[in-house]
């Protein structure tokens, strides 16, 4: 048996999720150690944004947001400028984070949470297939033969979690039939307006782009995302797709898109797993998209993700890791307020992509004029948005060591 120094936590992942989990837990004073099946953390994408709860836990957790990322003020509007939903986030929390949502490359987040981690904390090439929860300890068997002990189980796996699988069994993923191809330039594009994150639909397409700041360059990322049927092959040629998407929206979109270079596109398929009503069982628990894989309509589950680490930090802090009532009853505590939270969330992305992408044909003259000319949009997506940030903040209390 391999028995890691002083039988740390172990965290099974080490993508966003999986290393703020660690560092959270590191920042209050437990021993925490990450498995990561591949010979290295690498990014799965190349955009990103983040909302102030997750770039407060990153402060919290010893990474360096200087300069992370550029501000930006998000608008929902239609093809012809209109606005339906104005995100206005308070003055008071924009002068604290840098702005209420900050456009930045997932590449250099993953910089600087791995500068972040301490030596030895992160262990690559290290697969777990077996997992068996003994009650006082969680044994895990590795491809390499060996077995590690481990306090408490923390499955930050991904949507293809091993440690969602063993707790509650498999669960098929939900296929939203949509794709989104996003890239990002340093170019100078002078028909974008920096600081503003438009999120324009026409009737089938979403177009949006948002600024972006990264190690001291300014610059652009951008995004198209459409109905796409699962069983057909994605386009040769993404950056060609997106062009033509991008060639029936107004303003800078067809600039910046024109503007990429082939080599910062990329594109996704969005799928999610409906949302679970318990994340913990015993000494085991979840984080992260094994928890509550989201659609980037939520612009939220790398922020969640990241969150999730803080709040099952608080929960962990001065606990006995050999008391199993207490483990328990801390996870317990954990998952009771971030299961509503991330639930609503992965909803509400699964539910936009379905009213703005799936609509019958029909129908949508009817949606767009409810957009226009109700206040639909903005109560959904411009106030309880908003809300449900400030309602973050403060349940993260004034610091990690002090939750409210």
């Amino acid at each position: 048996m391999a028995t890691m120094p002083d039988d740390p936590i172990v965290v099974l992942g080490g993508g966003p999720a999986g290393m703020a989990a660690a560092l959270a837990l590191h920042t209050v004073g437990q021993p925490v150690v990450i498995l990561e099946r591949y010979r290295e953390a690498r990014p799965a994408g190349n955009i990103l944004n983040l909302w102030p709860p997750p770039l407060k836990a990153l402060r919290e957790i010893g990474v360096d947001t200087t300069d992370i990322g550029a501000p930006n003020h998000t608008t929902f509007q239609n093809a012809h400028g209109h606005v339906r939903a104005d995100v206005q986030i308070p003055q008071h929390v924009l002068d604290e984070y840098g702005g209420g949502f900050i456009g930045l490359l997932r590449p250099d987040l993953y910089r600087r949470m791995l500068a972040a981690l301490p030596e030895g904390m992160l262990r690559t090439g290290q697969e777990v297939l077996g997992i068996e929860d003994r009650g006082a300890d969680v044994l895990l068997t590795l491809r390499s033969g060996e077995t590690v002990r481990t306090p408490l189980l923390i499955g930050a796996d991904g949507i293809d979690s091993i440690v969602r699988t063993h707790l509650w069994g498999p669960s098929p993923k939900r296929d939203h039939r949509l794709h989104i191809i996003g890239g990002y330039t340093f170019a100078t594009v002078p028909e974008a307006t920096w600081g503003e994150l438009p999120l324009i639909h026409t009737r089938t397409v979403q177009g949006t782009y948002s600024s972006i700041r990264s190690e001291g360059r300014n610059g652009y990322q951008w995004w198209v995302l459409e109905a796409w049927d699962p069983a057909t092959p994605p386009p040769e040629d993404l950056l060609g797709h997106a062009r033509g998407l991008a060639a029936a929206f107004p303003g800078a979109l067809p600039a910046l898109v024109a503007a990429t270079e082939p080599e910062h596109v990329q594109r996704w398929p969005i799928r999610d797993r409906v949302p679970l009503k318990r994340w913990s069982n015993g000494r085991i628990t979840l984080a992260g998209d094994a928890a509550h894989a989201t659609s980037p309509y939520a612009a939220y589950g790398a922020g969640m993700s990241i969150s999730d680490g803080y709040f099952l930090a608080q929960r962990l802090a001065g606990v006995d890791l050999a008391d199993t009532a207490a483990v328990v009853a801390a996870l317990r505590a954990y998952e009771t307020p971030r299961i509503p939270h991330t639930t609503s969330q992965v909803q509400q992305a699964y539910v936009l992509g379905r009213v703005f992408h799936h609509a019958p044909a029909p129908l949508r003259p009817i949606r767009d004029y409810v957009l226009d000319h109700t206040p639909f949009l903005q109560k959904q997506v411009g106030e309880r948005s908003p809300g449900e940030i400030i309602d973050q903040l403060a349940e993260m209390g004034r610091d990690i060591r002090t939750p409210a």
